[in-house]
C-alpha cells in the first residue's frame, strides 16, 4: 500500500477538476486494494446537518443523503473521529448499502479545524482494515482537505 502515496499525490498534482480527481482517487483504491469494494467520498451538505454523496466506485446507493447521527457515516460525521467497524452486523446503527458489505471504515476529513467531510470504505470481507489502510486513509484525507 506505501506506494499507493505517490500514486495518490500524482492525481492530485495533475490539473484536473477536484470533482475528477477525487472520482480517480476512488477508483485507484478501488482497483489496487483487493479489500475494498466500496469507496466514495461524502460531505457537509452546506449548512445542513447532514452528508451528501460525492464521487464514488462501487454499487449503486440509495444512501445520497445521510443524517448526522444515522449508520457509520451520520456517527462519524457527530464524533469527529475515524469509525472502523470489523462486522457491519455487529453494529445498532448500520445503514445497510450492500447485502455484500462485511465491515467498514470512516474517516473525517478536517479543513482548518472542521469536519467538512469523510471517506468511507465499503469490504465485503470480515475484519479486513489494518493500520496500513488507516495511515493511507489518513494521507488522502490530508490530500483532500489541501484541495477543498
Amino acid at each position: 500500500m506505501e506506494n499507493l502515496n505517490k500514486r495518490v499525490d500524482v492525481i492530485f498534482d495533475s490539473p484536473i477538476a477536484v470533482e475528477e480527481k477525487l472520482q480517480r482517487i476512488c477508483q485507484l483504491l478501488s482497483d489496487e486494494v483487493d479489500h475494498y469494494n466500496w469507496v466514495g467520498f461524502y460531505f457537509k451538505n452546506g449548512d445542513k446537518n447532514e452528508l451528501k454523496l460525492g464521487p464514488y466506485v462501487g454499487a449503486e446507493t440509495d444512501h445520497v443523503i445521510i443524517p448526522y447521527g444515522k449508520g457509520i457515516c451520520g456517527q462519524v460525521a457527530e464524533s469527529n473521529e475515524t469509525f472502523v467497524v470489523p462486522d457491519v452486523y455487529a453494529q445498532d446503527n448500520y445503514l445497510a448499502c450492500s447485502i455484500e458489505t462485511k465491515a467498514e471504515i470512516v474517516m473525517p476529513i478536517f479543513k482548518n479545524g472542521e469536519n467538512i467531510g469523510q471517506i468511507d470504505i465499503d469490504s465485503h470481507t470480515i475484519d479486513p482494515f489494518t493500520d496500513a489502510d488507516t495511515k493511507l486513509l489518513e494521507y488522502i484525507c490530508n490530500k483532500v482537505s489541501e484541495i477543498i
